[in-house]
C-alpha cells in the first residue's frame, strides 16, 4: 500500500460522463421484435382484425406473452392473448372475449 498526499482539484474535478454501453445482439432482436409487436398491436383496429404471432425454436410461450401483453400496454391497447397451435392468437378485447375468471368488477 502507498499513501501520498495529492492537490484539491483531484477530489472535486467532475467525472467523466460514462459513455453508454453498446447493446449486445440479443437485446438489439429483443428491442426489434418488441417494435414490431407494438407496431401489429396498434393495427389492431376492430374486432375482426386477429393476428397470429408464431413462436421461434429458441422462444418460450410465457416470456413472449408477457412482452405481448408489454407491447400492448404501450400501444395503449385492450386486447385478449389465446393460445394457437403454433403460437399465440391477438386479437382487440371485447365482452364476449374477455375471461370470466377472477372477482367480477364492480359497477360504479
Amino acid at each position: 500500500m502507498r499513501i501520498q498526499k495529492v492537490d484539491v482539484a483531484m477530489l472535486d474535478k467532475p467525472r467523466a460522463a460514462a459513455r453508454p454501453r453498446a447493446l449486445s445482439p440479443r437485446a438489439l432482436a429483443r428491442l426489434k421484435q418488441h417494435r414490431q409487436l407494438v407496431k401489429t398491436i396498434g393495427q389492431i383496429g376492430s374486432a375482426k382484425d386477429v393476428y397470429e404471432i408464431r413462436l421461434g425454436g429458441a422462444e418460450k410461450p410465457l416470456t413472449m406473452r408477457q412482452r405481448i401483453m408489454r407491447a400492448a400496454e404501450e400501444a395503449k391497447k385492450d386486447i385478449v392473448v389465446r393460445k394457437s397451435d403454433k403460437g399465440w392468437l391477438i386479437g382487440l378485447a371485447t365482452p364476449e372475449r374477455r375471461s370470466k375468471r377472477g372477482r367480477r368488477k364492480t359497477v360504479k
